[in-house]
């Protein structure tokens, strides 16, 4: 299941930075992919709606929340916690 939902956010990180999901590393960081901070609101929309969760994220200051956006990875496996927390 976690190889799944890891599949479909690399998808989603790809759509915003107009990329093939294969082309994307996951020790990459959003903003090696060209994602800017628009992106980044746009694909965590994308991700919450996509699985029904709530990212808890700031914008504004991404420094004070529990969700890291430091790479491809740990986008992915923060969001595969939050599901998996979810289903609990």
């Amino acid at each position: 299941m976690s190889d799944q939902i890891k599949e479909r956010v690399t998808a989603i990180i790809a759509e915003q930075a107009l990329l093939e999901p294969s082309d994307i590393a996951p020790d990459q960081s959003l903003e090696d992919l060209g994602i800017d901070s628009m992106g980044l609101v746009e694909a965590i929309f994308a991700i919450e709606e996509e699985f029904e969760i709530e990212v808890p994220f700031n914008a504004n200051e991404p420094d004070k929340s529990d969700f890291d956006i430091s790479s491809v990875a740990a986008v992915t496996d923060a969001v595969v916690r939050l599901v998996l927390d979810q289903k609990g």
